[in-house]
């Protein structure tokens, strides 16, 4: 899943089963609803509906086709609608589709669209769907989501230059029906639709206007929202979508996005009434906080398919060595980050694959094995020929949390293997393009899942110029096992092939897994029907103020 601010980065229901047959004209509608599949009654206000929230950041974009982390994707999923959108019971349900035919074999949908229109007025149709796929899979537009569209047949071909933008598996038979093959049966597909990357693009707006993602006044969507204003690192207003075709299930007239990066100051302004919400997952609770927060019953804690973790540039010395990579995992103390420092009931990760799709549930290796890290150590820096290790720089971006759990593990780097390791915080946007440039050794990072499926982490690090590995490693055994997964229809033989994967990973350790995420929260007792799912997805469609 995505990248994410505090995550990064992005379920603990399955939710690949297929689409005919969940019903409902509105893309499950939230409890309050009608759930009998006709379309939800106009909502009731008393009085103005607004939802006043913190980002902790910038968005670094509102385009669906090149947006890679959980900030940009929290406002995307407002301000546009997919095929699917995932609904309050987990699931995918039809959205700006109405209809989805599968092919007996799993390798053709069908997709019949409703009238719907973008937030300008303009048509949705099959076409913009069809756009958006293949301007994404486009290598000009160097989008680091594109591998998320290779399940289209050529679409990797298409997106690697070796196949042409009309091989691509997807094709607008007319305005209202998009045709998708897919290069193998893929279960889960249906909750792919659901994703931003899947999102369709108002192609006439989109071709005029390079930079229409930008701004409050060229921005156009075509979901529950539409961006209203949009000051830069100050506040971005929403404001309730006319032209959405499913309008009368959203009942918020407006959300005021605050950019407040100091997670106290945010705390400060929920207690001091001017949120409505704070912390996860669009920002973090304080950790000097937690405590008192879940002593008095005001913290809300939400396991979610996501690994915090640390990242290795494994062309930078000494993390070109996988013996010295495998020390500094080893010799982090988990349970003591989790105990002393993070305080929300994480479990300590000693693998990349999260708790709800779990491949080996005990784990690769021992959590603080300093024994063993100082031998590998010592055989690592005999194979580089170094008798003493570099100075080391840890990077992360702009968060008390992230400081802490950096400090804490500086220490128990210096402590366990004489490591000097410097701390250096970047800005988010500025963080994710050094990351993507490979201008660090070691970097924070973290993974949301954006389906329920261990894929989706091992994907990851398939390539080493993939768009989300950032390490640079790469391992031709590890990509054959995902190859040979991608064709295996039995799902515990499957899940043998990715466990094995996943061993190669840890044996290599071009990351450091440290604890598997929760989303801590709080929230006024008046704000209803906030979307919330088990990948950390957050929607606001069926959201009110009571």
């Amino acid at each position: 899943m995505k990248k994410n601010v505090f995550v990064l980065v992005s379920s603990v229901l399955v939710l690949g089963a297929a689409l005919a047959g969940c019903g409902g004209n509105s893309a499950a509608p939230a409890p309050a609803e009608n759930n009998n599949g006709s379309a939800a009654q106009p909502a009731k206000n008393n009085g103005p509906q607004t939802l006043r929230l913190n980002l902790h950041s910038e968005p670094p974009t509102l385009d669906p086709g090149i947006a890679e982390d959980s900030t940009s994707g929290a406002v995307i999923r407002a301000t546009f609608d997919g095929l699917t959108r995932t609904g309050q019971d987990g699931k995918p349900h039809e959205s700006v589709a109405e209809k989805v035919d599968v092919s007996p074999d799993m390798l053709t949908y069908t997709f019949h669209l409703r009238d719907s229109k973008w937030s300008n007025g303009d048509p949705v149709t099959a076409k913009d769907f069809e756009f958006a796929w293949k301007r994404a899979l486009d290598p000009k537009t160097a989008s680091n989501y594109a591998y998320q569209l290779y399940y289209i047949k050529n679409g990797e071909k298409f997106n690697k230059n070796q196949a042409k933008i009309d091989d691509v598996g997807v094709k607008a038979l007319d305005d209202k029906t998009l045709q998708v093959t897919l290069e193998n049966p893929t279960p889960y597909f249906l909750e792919l639709t659901a994703f931003y990357t899947y999102y369709p693009v108002d192609q006439k707006v989109v071709t005029a206007d390079p930079k229409w993602a930008t701004e409050a006044k060229t921005h156009v969507g075509n979901g529950p929202f539409k961006v209203e204003a949009w000051e830069h690192k100050s506040k971005l207003t929403l404001v309730k979508n006319d032209n959405y075709w499913d309008k009368d299930a959203v009942k918020l007239d407006k959300i005021d996005f605050s950019m407040v990066e100091d997670e106290n100051t945010e705390l400060s302004m929920f207690d001091n009434g001017e949120l409505d919400w704070a912390g996860a997952p669009l920002s973090t609770i304080p950790t000097d906080a937690m405590q008192s927060l879940k002593d008095s019953g005001k913290l809300n804690i939400q396991p979610i398919a996501a690994t915090y973790m640390y990242k290795f540039n494994t062309t930078k010395a000494p993390f070109n060595n996988a013996k010295i990579r495998k020390a500094f995992a080893y010799a982090i103390d988990r349970q003591s980050i989790i105990d002393n420092v993070t305080q929300a009931e994480q479990a300590p990760a000693t693998g990349l694959v999260p708790t709800s799709m779990i491949l080996n549930k005990d784990g690769y290796f021992k959590d603080h094995d300093v024994e063993t890290a100082k031998k590998l150590l010592a055989e690592g820096m005999k194979e580089l020929g170094i008798t003493k290790l570099p100075p080391i720089t840890l990077s992360f971006n702009t968060s008390e949390g992230h400081k802490k759990i950096a400090e804490a593990i500086q220490d128990q780097w210096k402590k366990e293997l004489g490591a000097d390791v410097k701390l250096e915080n970047k800005e988010w946007k500025v963080y994710l393009e050094d990351m993507h440039q490979g201008n660090t050794h070691v970097f924070r990072s973290g993974w949301t899942g954006d389906f329920n499926d261990p894929i989706n982490f091992l994907a990851l690090f398939k390539e080493k110029n993939g768009g989300n590995n950032d390490t640079f490693w790469e391992n031709k055994q590890y990509q054959d096992l995902l190859n040979k997964s991608a064709l295996e229809s039995d799902s515990e033989k499957r899940k043998a092939i990715l466990a094995q994967a996943e061993q190669i990973l840890m044996d290599e350790m071009p990351i450091a897994p440290i604890y598997f995420y929760t989303n801590s929260y709080v929230k006024k007792d008046n704000v209803k029907g906030v979307l919330m799912d088990g990948l950390g997805f957050i929607d606001y469609k069926w959201a009110s103020i009571e």
